[in-house]
């Protein structure tokens, strides 16, 4: 073998060995002239020496990432040929016949003779599946990261347009009671009785984005899981798709829950939304609460302990979920609603899987079809009778009247104003404050004639809180009624008690604090 010939052959063994995948064609036709080892592994086939420039994308399956064939003209053979210099290609993805695919890096390098004409090209590929799928995942992870901080900055938004809102339905609130306990025309009477109801239905759907907006430990309460249903159902009808109907059917009794209400109500609200989603158009949603004895009709039944439960079924006439989706269906960031982020953080049944196993119950897709979905979440049955809400004052209960002075400290003017007005009429002499601040400076000089001090928990520059601790440093012995529409560890419905401090929800009536005042304000000679 001459010297040439073993140079040839020791050049064709050596870029057969290479981890690059290389492929030599003539120019200007592209006639196939060398491919090595590593084309071939990557590409799964073999060279193909039948075709040419202007017929590579189909018998190679050269695509874009879109999916859609790749463009004769802009593929590395002619890119090279006619800028001739190196051309680097990273876009193109090769669709195997074993349909795997495999995304690639390509340089194609134009090779001349002695007299400067373009007589070959060669094109190096390289695999960057990895590098791609791994770009793809960091950005991927981005989006849902972008979308869990819109949809915190819609919490804290949310929670302080409903915090806002609730203290203004608790002015209207104050201020017709106030007008109703001293009107004596039963036709005005229940003028008034009627502006009592929709302030109370505007406090139920602040109360509940009060809730969604909380952030914290878990705070376990003994609850019904009727209620909760019945408190999403009537915030998601005034927002839910009219062409969507929601349906209502509870069970009779009380459905006892020991359960973090707020976390209790984002489950009933995912599965909600969630059912919404899959309806593409007209369509029926039905809350479905009931009674089992044991959980021996549920798939999760070896992660459940002994009965008895309480089951919610949200049953929706959407498209269905297929097999593979049920398997995954729990997985954080797994969706099947398109559009990604923008459409779905894949988060809101994950969030109910891991509140429902945080409350030792289970969740489960209990039926699907074409035809709808329905999702069931088992919870154990409370070992109390009864879980009942506190209830609020009854309307039209005669009035405990008072005497002495009451410092009413909150930042809203409306509802300062108001509070300040329903206390004269109670009989009290008022004095006000805008803040903690405003509160210290009047409780010092007037702590000695002070019967008691109503204190909001929100304010800015100092806390309620805060002011309550300072005002004890000075006075102990002047009675403190905090309140708030939402404060931690508290009940929210009715007068509680935060430590050693009464507590007072907001909005609250002119009997409620009433009541309230004649049990707590210091009597002074």
């Amino acid at each position: 073998m001459s010297p040439a010939g073993l140079d040839a052959a020791l050049i064709a063994t050596v870029a057969d060995e290479l981890p690059v995948g290389v492929w030599v064609a003539r120019a200007p036709q592209g006639e196939f002239v060398y491919a090595n080892r590593a084309f071939r592994e990557i590409m799964g086939m073999e060279a193909r020496p039948d075709v040419a420039a202007g017929g590579y994308a189909t018998p190679y399956g050269i695509h874009q990432h879109n999916g859609e064939p790749y463009p004769e003209d802009r593929l590395p053979f002619v890119r090279a040929l006619r800028s001739r210099e190196v051309v680097v290609v990273d876009d193109i993805v090769i669709h195997r016949a074993d349909g795997r695919k495999v995304f690639i890096r390509a340089f194609a390098r134009p090779v001349c003779d002695a007299a400067d004409t373009v007589t070959h090209i060669v094109i190096a590929f390289i695999e960057i599946t990895l590098e791609v799928e791994a770009e793809r995942g960091r950005l991927a992870g981005e989006a849902r990261l972008r979308a869990a901080q819109r949809m915190e900055s819609i919490g804290v938004l949310s929670g302080g347009i409903a915090h806002d809102f609730n203290n203004l339905l608790a002015a209207i609130k104050l201020l017709a009671g106030t007008a109703r306990v001293r009107e004596t025309d039963p036709a005005r009477v229940e003028i008034f009785e009627t502006i009592d109801q929709v302030v109370d239905t505007g406090v139920r759907l602040t109360r509940s984005l009060l809730k969604f907006s909380r952030r914290g430990e878990a705070v376990v309460h003994l609850t019904s899981l009727n209620a909760v249903v019945g408190n999403i159902a009537s915030l998601c009808e005034r927002t839910l798709d009219r062409r969507i109907t929601l349906r209502v059917e509870r069970c009779e009794g009380d459905t006892p829950v020991l359960a973090d209400v707020s976390q209790l109500e984002q489950v009933v609200l995912n599965l909600l939304v969630n059912a919404r989603d899959a309806i593409d158009g007209n369509g029926e949603i039905v809350l479905r609460t009931f009674e089992w004895t044991d959980a021996s009709r549920s798939s999760s039944s070896d992660r459940l302990g002994p009965g008895p439960y309480v089951v919610l079924e949200v049953q929706d006439t959407g498209r269905g979920v297929d097999p593979e989706t049920s398997e995954r269906i729990f997985e954080p960031y797994f969706t099947t609603k398109p559009g990604g982020a923008d459409k779905g953080t894949g988060l809101g049944l994950s969030t109910v899987f891991g509140i429902v196993a945080s409350h030792a119950g289970a969740v489960e897709v209990a039926r699907t079809s074409r035809e709808g979905t329905t999702m069931r979440v088992v919870l154990p049955r409370a070992p109390i009778a009864e879980a009942t809400e506190s209830p609020r004052a009854a309307r039209g209960t005669e009035l405990s009247r008072g005497s002495g002075v009451v410092l009413v400290v909150d930042d809203e003017d409306v509802l300062r104003d108001g509070c300040a007005l329903a206390l004269r009429n109670l009989g009290y002499e008022v004095l006000t404050a805008r803040d903690g601040h405003e509160a210290l400076e009047i409780f010092r000089e007037r702590h000695r004639q002070l019967s008691a001090v109503l204190l909001d928990v929100v304010m800015p520059r100092m806390t309620g809180d805060r002011a309550r601790d300072a005002m004890r440093a000075i006075d102990a012995d002047v009675p403190v009624v905090l309140t708030s529409a939402m404060p931690p560890n508290v009940p929210t419905d009715g007068v509680a008690s935060e430590g050693t401090t009464p507590f007072l929800a907001k909005p609250y009536s002119i009997e409620e604090v009433a009541r309230v005042l004649t049990g707590v304000s210091r009597r002074l000679p």
